[in-house]
């Protein structure tokens, strides 16, 4: 029996994957990303297989998942379609699988904007025969078959409070700028991060939680109002690809670098400016091309009835993928965080 993070999880899955060729960040070469449309497919299928995936909005950070998915379509032989709406907007990701469902793919993978608002439309999608799974964020009061999870709450709440306390300290002021007040992977690790600072380092203070919408300018407002309203702050947390430069923007605008002290959940390309000038000590992340081949992957798997084994050999950049159920939700789950500071940030080419 194979664990997360110390908690026991249970396999296999009655349907998911097999082996194949996967690509890390590093190795991964963008192909066709979609940076300015709603739609992207891979060429070049073999098979009559057809894998969609909806993300939050358009952005970097599902371009980058994008480029890996299209990997996986390349090596495995089917057509992937990626449909994401301009901005962050529930009714908009719901009127989207609504007409993947009208055009009868075969898989829809999902990252939930408002996880309870889309559950609906899922069942919509499951009764008409189509596999149903989330990736990047779940929905765990819907009929997905399982989540691909690109690091546990745990780990990933725990990295950036400890990445905060290496720039600020262990005692001090600090808030969180989070993005959707309803996006389950956010609130999750929330919670990880209160807890496990009030248990590891309690001389922290949480002054306050705010939530900027997936908009990295008002990310940049909200952090200059906190650090105005509560002028001891030493610590700020942007909790998602588009409020993590946000905080960091805001601290270089204000002339508080060495001050203020800011990590966040951002890709490598938005982080390495603050990274370089101090505004940002840490991103805390994982590696998002990799994440787009594994959603890819497990579509493509469980359209085709393949068993997904507790523990399972993807690639020699994946060779111990691990599969069951966590906390009650079947798991798909990529591996534990990756720390991108100053020194390793150029290295990543999204």
């Amino acid at each position: 029996m194979v664990t997360f993070n110390d908690r026991r999880i249970r396999g296999p899955l009655a349907a998911v994957v097999g082996a194949a060729l996967c690509m890390t960040a590093a190795a991964c070469t963008k192909q066709g990303s979609n940076s300015s449309g709603a739609s992207s497919t891979s060429s070049g299928s073999t098979s009559s297989v057809t894998v969609a995936f909806v993300p939050k909005l358009q952005a970097a950070y599902y371009d980058a998942m994008n480029t890996g998915a299209e990997a996986a379509a390349k090596a495995l032989g089917f057509k992937w379609v990626l449909n994401a709406p301009p901005t962050a907007d529930p009714a908009a990701q719901a009127g989207i699988v609504q007409s993947l469902i009208q055009q009868k793919v075969d898989v829809i993978a999902v990252a939930p904007d408002d996880p309870d608002s889309l559950a609906p439309v899922l069942a919509q999608a499951k009764a008409a025969g189509i596999k149903v799974i989330t990736s990047d964020s779940d929905a765990p009061n819907s009929v997905r078959s399982v989540f691909v999870n690109q690091g546990t709450a745990q780990a990933i709440g725990e990295a950036l409070v400890d990445q905060m306390v290496k720039g600020m300290g262990d005692t001090g002021e600090y808030a969180i700028v989070s993005c959707g007040q309803t996006a389950a992977n956010l609130n999750a690790w929330i919670a990880v991060q209160k807890s496990y600072a009030a248990k590891k380092y309690p001389g922290l203070k949480l002054d306050s939680v705010v939530y900027a919408s997936e908009d990295q300018a008002q990310a940049v407002t909200m952090a200059k109002s906190l650090m105005a309203a509560h002028p001891n702050i030493k610590g700020l947390v942007g909790e998602c690809t588009t409020s993590a430069p946000g905080v960091a923007q805001a601290v270089q605008e204000t002339g508080k670098i060495g001050k203020v002290f800011t990590v966040g959940v951002g890709t490598p390309k938005s982080m390495q400016p603050f990274l370089n000038n101090g505004s940002s000590s840490a991103s805390v992340l994982w590696d998002v091309q990799a994440l787009g081949y594994l959603t890819a992957w497990t579509g493509y798997q469980l359209a085709t009835g393949k068993t997904l084994q507790p523990v399972n050999d993807v690639s020699s950049s994946l060779p111990a993928v691990k599969e069951g159920v966590m906390d009650g939700v079947p798991t798909v789950l990529l591996g534990p965080p990756l720390i991108l500071t100053k020194a390793n940030v150029g290295k990543y080419d999204y």
